[in-house]
């Protein structure tokens, strides 16, 4: 687990020189493939967010992040904070930098996942759709929190997350703390393998802030119409 914080401003500028190097080389339509495939909701960069909202995570450290050789290292980085902390933006920011230095990433929100796996039973085409996925190099499982999943979507979800231990990288967002997974997941035991999993070398980042960034963006704007 990382808590480390004293980073060289190096990283940000491997991190960047991943873009600048294939742009050079003519490897900008690839770029565009990846993150087209990727299945990003939207476009968010490292570069847009504003890392003075974070109180117990440095920019350098997501910038440390953002060279990928967390990815080259088959880690995870797992994001727990309160709504609105800016996880999702730093998850999609994070997945984009690894589209630019030719990595395959694939993005879904966790409900989306566990839905389009029950949907591959049905059809018959679950081995089809897990060996697809064991093809990319990141998976981004946004918003693990929000709904509860039955006993048969958890066990598919804790399938995709344990055959990707130490073989490739997860990020997972969700505003619950570790503690309060069981209320995600009906078996407890499943609980605490999937945590060990995800946890097992990885980057654990504290996003909790006072104020959510799509509310204080409200108050500004209402603040300029005054």
């Amino acid at each position: 687990m990382s808590t480390t914080n004293h980073y060289a401003t190096t990283p940000s500028k491997r991190a960047r020189k991943n873009r600048s190097r294939t742009d050079t080389v003519g490897g900008r339509r690839q770029q565009r493939r990846r993150i087209k495939k990727a299945g990003f909701p939207v476009m968010k960069t490292l570069d847009d967010f504003n890392y003075e909202r974070l109180e117990h995570v440095s920019k350098a450290l997501v910038w440390e992040l953002a060279a990928c050789d967390f990815i080259r290292n088959r880690q995870n980085i797992v994001m727990i904070g309160n709504s609105g902390a800016g996880k999702s933006h730093l998850s999609i920011g994070l997945g984009m930098n690894a589209c630019y230095a030719g990595f395959n990433v694939k993005f879904y929100t966790a409900m989306n996942l566990a839905n389009e796996l029950a949907e591959a039973i049905q059809l018959h085409r679950l081995s089809r759709l897990e060996k697809s996925l064991t093809k990319f190099d990141l998976l981004v499982l946004d918003e693990l929190s929000y709904l509860t999943f039955n006993r048969h979507q958890s066990e598919m979800l804790f399938q995709v997350i344990s055959e990707r231990s130490e073989r490739a990288s997860v990020i997972v967002t969700t505003n619950l703390e570790f503690s309060r997974w069981t209320e995600l997941f009906e078996n407890e035991l499943m609980v605490a393998a999937m945590i060990d999993r995800l946890t097992f070398r990885s980057h654990v980042f504290n996003m909790n802030v006072k104020e959510s960034y799509r509310l204080e963006q409200t108050l500004l704007k209402e603040k300029r119409r005054i």
